[in-house]
């Protein structure tokens, strides 16, 4: 599908953690289908790359790992010290707010940010993003994964993906 020269060229950062625990882990409990989710981000926020951020290498989930690739997501682990690995949640926030920051100073080519996260970790950057007009939107999984920090937010730069579940959510057959 070749895209029109008007539309933006965004890039979106998941936490794969906080995505996963913010449908998975709720009540009701739903998942995300992520190749729906993918086409979704593409169609509605113009996402050109989308990197899915998740905590470390666990040779257990291969079939995660194809499944996010195979649905278009670009997979970024944290890299952990082998005797940490099991003992630590994910904990990716620096790294996506380090490889955001690192395309600015490279002026790499991209308008705004999607970041798919409710944690309060990433505030100082969607204030930023904002002030330098880098920024489309933060997408909660739901309203109980959306950090407190936020609640100054205007509307129009958040939404919650409970709000689109007819959309994303995986059917299973």
């Amino acid at each position: 599908m070749k895209r029109e020269e008007s539309l933006e060229q965004n890039l979106a950062f998941i936490d794969g953690q906080n995505l996963y625990r913010g449908t998975t882990m709720t009540n009701p409990k739903w998942e995300v289908d992520l190749f729906k989710f993918r086409k979704y981000l593409t169609e509605k926020y113009d996402i050109q790359k989308a990197y899915y951020f998740l905590g470390f290498l666990d040779e257990g989930n291969q079939n995660l790992y194809d499944e996010i690739q195979e649905a278009g997501f670009i997979i970024k682990f944290r890299e952990h010290n082998s005797a940490m690995i099991g003992k630590k949640k994910g904990n990716v926030d620096s790294d996506i707010i380090f490889d955001i920051m690192k395309r600015i100073y490279k002026k790499e080519v991209f308008d705004r940010i999607v970041l798919v996260s409710g944690d309060g970790d990433y505030r100082m950057l969607v204030d930023f993003l904002i002030e330098e007009n880098r920024f489309k939107k933060v997408l909660f999984p739901n309203k109980d994964f959306a950090s407190s920090l936020y609640k100054n937010i205007t509307r129009v730069y958040f939404d919650y993906l409970i709000n689109i579940k007819h959309l994303i959510e995986k059917i299973e057959e």
